[in-house]
């Protein structure tokens, strides 16, 4: 293993833990009535637009079963509503109810409020600075693996 290569293991290393941490971090802040699943493939939803179970199945790679359930919970909590698909009506579109998006942004808002707070309190200017440079390396990283 060159140096480039041991630098990079180790980076991936450290970057997966802290990732870890934040995701943990996260549930706390979030985790209510939800559960992380569910927050996840709310979430997903949001940003797909009307999709049907087995694409969300697909997506998050679990089996069409197990997002059934997921969905059933999401559609009991009144967070996402089903809809005959236009093109397939055998088949069933979800999207996120008014509700369910009111539940993200709150969510969302109190994620973005405890983090902006820890920034503000236990990091330097140049330090909110790099990991403001380095949040869309990360999100680049997360589209290539």
């Amino acid at each position: 293993m060159d140096a480039r290569d041991a630098l990079n293991q180790s980076t991936a290393t450290a970057i997966r833990v802290a990732v870890g941490m934040i995701k943990r971090r996260t549930r706390e802040v979030v985790d209510g009535q939800l559960t992380t699943p569910e927050w996840s493939t709310l979430a997903q939803i949001a940003r797909s637009g009307p999709c049907t179970v087995a694409g969300l199945a697909r997506e998050q790679q679990i089996t069409p079963q197990a997002m059934g359930s997921t969905v059933a919970s999401l559609e009991k909590h009144g967070l996402v509503t089903r809809s005959a698909d236009p093109d397939d009506r055998r088949r069933s579109l979800l999207t996120v109810s008014d509700t369910g998006a009111a539940a993200l942004r709150s969510g969302r808002d109190a994620l973005s409020d405890r983090m902006a707070a820890a920034l503000g309190e236990s990091f330097t200017d140049a330090e909110v600075a790099t990991l403001a440079a380095a949040a869309p390396l990360l999100e680049r990283l997360a589209q290539h693996f």
